[in-house]
């Protein structure tokens, strides 16, 4: 090998790091968005054809998402004419590399600029919970974010369940899995026995809960389980992502889950947490038809 060719070897191997550097950091997390479809055939499915458009992990804060990403990620929904829109948590920033704050008070009425036939409904995530001091000192709620969202105008359940009568089912949203931390451990505010134990009648529950790990306790009785949380690991390589935050790895790391009949989808998200970087995780708005 002679010098120049090194030299030439060695400027393309620190130019192409700088790309992966560009792109990892900012041009996947920051600028690319796309909507990613899941069609979801049961027999069990009684209600009429179901499409549901899903925000989750916004994780709000510049330069990455600031209100005029999240109008863009607005837009994008509007734009998939969905009869139910679900937030799925995690308003906050989760990581410390903000230039700017973009507070929920800021956020929430641009999300309720979301259109859809049956409505808007959200839950919280583990870092709504732990961005609110108050709520920490309490062991729970009111939660800051739960206001400000119910302030636009969205409905946040906290183990509740709802019958949508115009849909034909019940949603129910579990509270968050990670809450609260007490003498070093993150404890739960979640109940899913008491959330499913509002639902009366036989039509298809789909339920909300932000973090995927509940799924292996969810019964069958549950046609749909919609999560977030793992943002697809952030760096997804062949469909496998060397860090996750799950105690399951990349059981539920991302996508559509099928488990003894039962149904998970696990949004990708918009934002990032402990490190701004994506790759291979391209940012999403998730759109789930159910249908029988």
């Amino acid at each position: 090998m002679t010098r120049r060719s090194f030299l030439r070897g060695l400027l393309a191997v620190t130019l192409a790091g700088l790309f992966t550097a560009l792109y990892g950091f900012f041009i996947e997390p920051a600028l690319r968005l796309r909507v990613r479809r899941w069609k979801i055939r049961r027999e069990d499915w009684t209600a009429p054809p179901l499409r549901i458009a899903v925000i989750a992990d916004l994780h709000a804060g510049e330069p990455w998402v600031g209100e005029r990403r999240v109008r863009q990620v607005v837009r994008r929904v509007n734009a998939v004419n969905a009869d139910l829109v679900l937030l799925l948590g995690d308003y906050a920033a989760g990581h410390r590399f903000v230039t700017k704050p973009v507070k929920i008070a800021e956020v929430a009425p641009i999300l309720a600029e979301c259109r859809a036939r049956h409505g808007v409904f959200a839950v919280l995530g583990n870092h709504d919970w732990w961005d609110d001091l108050a709520a920490q000192k309490r062991g729970g709620g009111p939660n800051l974010y739960a206001k400000a969202l119910e302030t636009a105008g969205i409905s946040v359940l906290s183990n509740q369940a709802l019958r949508l009568d115009e849909a034909g089912i019940w949603l129910a949203g579990l509270e968050d899995q990670l809450a609260i931390r007490r003498n070093g451990r993150w404890n739960g505010l979640d109940d899913l026995p008491g959330t499913l134990a509002q639902v009366t009648d036989g039509a298809p529950v789909v339920l909300m809960a932000h973090e995927p790990d509940i799924f292996p306790k969810v019964p069958a009785r549950v046609a749909l389980t919609l999560s977030g949380h793992t943002h697809g690991g952030q760096v997804r390589l062949f469909g496998w992502s060397p860090v996750v935050p799950s105690r399951f790895g990349n059981r539920y790391a991302y996508g559509r889950v099928r488990e003894q009949g039962r149904d998970l989808v696990v949004s990708g998200g918009i934002g990032c947490s402990i490190l701004p970087v994506r790759f291979g995780s391209v940012p999403e708005v998730t759109v789930i038809e159910v249908s029988s």
